[in-house]
């Protein structure tokens, strides 16, 4: 049974490395993806009934993950989490995740806005002068889960341009359509997929009869300041049943250059629960910077 600490093998971080996306089929089991939507309808119905959705129905929930206990677990998923910190190291936690919830969209004759971006927001512009023409650095990730039946196009699925994030600019078509190369993410109920920020991408619009319901969680270095406003309530029952890891991943720490504090007696690094967990594995690689 998987742990979420079995190491990703060297094909599988060449594959990112050079595409900026790794779809993982079936990476939820139907009972697990059950829970899931069973738990973002529970939080539709409570924000409807606050008014809290757009006009047309749409939810884009940001520091969704803990509305639920099933989304807590999400953290350090066995089938994505390897991916986490096999692609991206120890020394990181959640800043930013989001519920999104697409009901169809109503007819239009009007073309869709340009939607094409990278993630990180300042991520793309404050490097810009340590880039130069290099490509940005990736700065951070994200994993995708997908709820819904989205295996076929027009269910406002994700777009990508695959190898993209190696381009810090992409190039708008004249008359606005998809840029060259794009490919729509068709996935089943269950599957995931994990990407780089920089990887260019963009929403589809939904003209199907399928509420399009997906989870997303994004990963970033502990010295970077979080994206979303997520107060937690440390002293209820949903933190309490986070393991030492995930209360990591959730920005728990009295310092970002360590776990602890400042300290330099020698375990400035290896107080930090993530890195104890790989390296009590044996996972550490010094072949692997991030991974030392």
């Amino acid at each position: 049974m998987a742990t979420g600490f079995e190491a990703i093998t060297p094909e599988q971080r060449d594959e990112f490395q050079r595409e900026g996306i790794v779809l993982i089929r079936g990476a939820l089991s139907e009972e697990h993806r059950e829970r899931l939507e069973a738990a973002v309808d529970r939080v539709y119905a409570d924000e409807r009934a606050l008014g809290r959705l757009r006009p047309d129905g749409t939810l884009h929930m940001l520091g969704f993950l803990d509305r639920d206990e099933e989304f807590g677990e999400l953290l350090t998923h066995p089938q994505t989490f390897p991916f986490v910190w096999g692609l991206a190291g120890w020394n990181i936690y959640s800043h930013h995740n989001h519920l999104d919830v697409t009901p169809p969209a109503p007819p239009s004759e009007q073309p869709p806005a340009w939607g094409w971006h990278q993630d990180g927001y300042r991520q793309n512009s404050d490097p810009e002068v340590l880039a130069g023409d290099q490509p940005r650095p990736m700065l951070s990730l994200k994993v995708a889960y997908v709820l819904s039946d989205l295996s076929r196009t027009g269910r406002g699925a994700t777009k990508v341009v695959p190898g993209s994030h190696l381009h810090n600019t992409l190039d708008r078509t004249p008359d606005g359509t998809d840029p060259r190369g794009t490919v729509e993410i068709t996935a089943n109920p269950g599957d995931a997929f994990v990407f780089d920020r920089r990887l260019w991408h963009s929403r589809s619009v939904n003209r199907s009869a399928v509420t399009r319901k997906m989870l997303f969680v994004g990963y970033t270095y502990r010295w970077i300041r979080p994206l979303d406003d997520m107060p937690l309530d440390t002293t209820g029952e949903w933190w309490a049943n986070r393991t030492p890891v995930q209360r990591q991943l959730l920005g728990e720490a009295t310092h970002t250059a360590n776990h602890w504090g400042v300290n330099w007696d020698g375990y400035i690094d290896e107080k930090i629960p993530l890195r104890h967990e790989l390296q009590s594995r044996g996972l550490l690689d010094r072949s692997i910077p991030w991974l030392r």
